[in-house]
């Protein structure tokens, strides 16, 4: 058998391992991160890998994507078949279920989930936060840009909204590196 697997870079590691492992010819695709931020962007790129798929030999495309934001939502397979987790995103996929995604946020809503490959990969162009990712000599450039911007007491407000996302989380997990 012979597979199409597209996939986020945030799951770079874990795509590698299993197509390392599978009986199967694999080929792997991975698409940059931050592309979930404009869902129907990243469905455009994917429904085009997708038929791209088509007359390759491929006996289907496998996807290392939750839904997204809704980018795997409507995504047609027309001569190749799609084999699509049912995960909201990708913290699922690590986890290796809805039930314990399900778990863990019942346990504690607050966690902020982050990966290797996505602290690896991320560019300041297209990436949300993660954790670790930012230094206080950034946030001072922000600041200082603000300031000149939009004046003190602007700035001092974009800068206490920016960071109230921190309030909201209780704890940080890193995902596992795939190692077994």
């Amino acid at each position: 058998m012979r597979l199409k697997c597209l996939g986020c870079e945030a799951l770079a590691r874990v795509v590698y391992l299993c197509a390392a492992r599978s009986p199967h010819i694999v080929d792997v695709s991975l698409f940059q991160l931050g592309l979930h931020d404009d869902p129907a962007d990243l469905r455009s790129r994917l429904q085009a890998q997708i038929d791209a798929a088509t007359g390759e030999g491929y006996d289907a495309v496998v996807l290392a994507y939750g839904l997204c934001g809704q980018a795997t939502a409507g995504l047609i397979a027309r001569d190749t078949p799609i084999v699509i987790p049912r995960a909201h995103d990708c913290i699922t996929l690590f986890l290796g279920s809805r039930e314990r995604y399900n778990e863990q946020f019942t346990a504690c809503p607050g966690t902020f989930w982050y990966a290797l490959d996505y602290t690896e990969r991320r560019t300041n162009r297209a990436t949300t936060l993660s954790l670790g990712s930012g230094t206080e000599a950034d946030l001072s450039a922000v600041y200082d840009e603000y300031v000149q911007k939009y004046g003190q007491d602007n700035a001092d407000y974009l800068m206490e909204v920016m960071g109230a996302w921190q309030s909201h989380y209780k704890r940080a997990i890193r995902m596992a590196d795939s190692k077994s």
